[in-house]
């Protein structure tokens, strides 16, 4: 059989051997963002790394649809190759593909035409730096199909198992990246354009090495154009599947984009902060999202194989993992909080704003990591609902911190970086409830005696 089944075999170790390149190449797409800042910041200005990080809330909205509807379409492979259905693998790629890149494209338009209401009227972007955040955000907007095009290549490759092959697409692209942004940043001094330009291009290798990889690799994936046949069927239930998990993702970019609109209104030095800070705390979340990917792939090929106690003893173990490698990651990111930050070039008031952010979200993110990953168990058995009710309750808990402590005797401007802990309590008493209720396995078994 192509791929690699997890239907056998030490649950705890199909998860991690799956999760490690996956997260592994989800540190190097976040390179990106570093890169960007650390050179944008040095060569270019702190106005400019201000500008480089309002714009995330709105780039990581296209994420969310790029990574949302891949999940989806990778859910429904993955649970055809669990089922040995070869045909239906290879059908329901091909759509996912064709909707992807679509979406991609709509994605690129709408962006254009929307980017300068949406700075000045909902995230309040200072004047001193419109102009700079247009410019990135302009650029970046080109590049962006090429983002759609490999988020589906890669939940297409994880679905059968193949979760390696993407860190190796991800190194050459990341080595691309930051190649281009010393060029177009600190050689030919062209700011923020610089920056978005070298992301746009290392997306472009991304993509074309994932394409060109599962053609060869994989024969069920050798596409040709007139096999690339658009079946509604197939549409529908990518995006009846993947849309809970483009709402969880959506509303979690609403949600980051609302507390930048809070973090706006503490001024430029507390942005250029909050930029370099929130990057390290998505380097602190990686490891929950890697074994979340892990296990929504772990969990739809046993599904599909009838397996619920694969599930069940794969979900309690990946939790206590994601535990351990945060905890171990807090500890570092902690006594080095002061170091990380001076590589920025930020001037003294922002530096320290920084450092009591990193600090902050060790502690914090802690209770995080305990439930992030049971969202792929969600994900894989079709109630990716689940994902998305945690993540509005508890970014409009965060929310509701901003406003109501943001200026008051309470908290103040630290709430910036403490709004988590409002949050992520709720989060975890949600998710671990409807996990111990068993609600999530509703169906599936009706759904394996039909299938037999």
């Amino acid at each position: 059989m192509y791929g690699k089944p997890m239907t056998s075999g030490s649950p705890l170790k199909h998860i991690l051997l799956f999760s490690a390149p996956v997260l592994l190449g989800s540190l190097l797409q976040q390179l990106y963002g570093v890169v960007d800042s650390f050179v944008v910041g040095n060569y270019s200005g702190q106005d400019s790394l201000s500008a480089v990080g309002t714009t995330v809330p709105f780039s990581f909205l296209f994420l969310a649809i790029a990574m949302g509807f891949s999940i989806g379409n990778g859910i429904l492979v993955s649970q055809s190759y669990g089922a040995n259905d070869e045909e239906k693998v290879r059908s329901s790629a091909a759509v996912g593909i064709l909707l992807l890149f679509g979406m991609g494209i709509a994605a690129t338009l709408v962006g254009f035409a929307v980017a300068r209401p949406a700075f000045v009227w909902y995230v309040r972007t200072p004047e001193e730096i419109l102009g700079l955040t247009l410019q990135y955000f302009y650029v970046y907007l080109i590049g962006l199909v090429f983002q759609f095009g490999y988020n589906i290549f890669a939940a297409t490759l994880r679905a059968v198992g193949d979760g390696a092959s993407t860190l190796y697409f991800l190194v050459v692209s990341t080595l691309v990246n930051v190649a281009l942004d010393f060029l177009f940043v600190a050689v030919f001094r062209w700011g923020v354009v610089g920056a978005a330009a070298a992301t746009d291009v290392a997306q472009a290798v991304s993509c074309f090495c994932a394409w060109i990889y599962m053609d060869r690799k994989y024969p069920v994936f050798r596409f040709r154009l007139r096999d690339y046949r658009w079946d509604w069927g197939v549409a529908k239930r990518t995006l009846v599947v993947g849309t809970p998990a483009f709402l969880h993702l959506a509303i979690v970019s609403i949600g980051v984009t609302v507390l930048q609109r809070g973090v706006n209104g503490f001024g430029k030095v507390m942005i250029a902060s909050y930029a370099v800070g929130r990057q390290f705390e998505l380097f602190l979340n990686f490891p929950s999202h890697a074994l979340q990917t892990a296990l929504a792939t772990f969990t739809g090929q046993n599904v599909g194989a009838g397996k619920l106690d694969r599930v069940k003893q794969g979900t309690c173990q990946t939790a206590l993992a994601s535990l351990g490698f945060t905890f171990f990651i807090s500890v570092f990111l902690y006594s080095q909080a002061g170091f990380f930050a001076s590589c920025f070039a930020l001037d003294e008031t922002a530096t320290g704003y920084c450092v009591r952010h990193i600090r902050a979200i060790t502690i914090i993110n802690l209770v995080l990591s305990c439930y992030l990953p049971v969202f792929g168990t969600f994900q894989g058995t079709g109630h990716s609902g689940i994902p998305a009710l945690v993540a509005t309750s508890a970014l409009a808990l965060r929310c509701l911190a901003m406003h109501f402590f943001g200026h008051s005797p309470f908290l103040g401007y630290t709430v910036v970086w403490w709004n988590g802990i409002f949050g992520f309590g709720v989060g975890f008493l949600i998710t671990w409830g409807y996990y111990f209720s068993g609600l999530w396995k509703r169906g599936l078994v009706a759904k394996r005696e039909r299938a037999n």
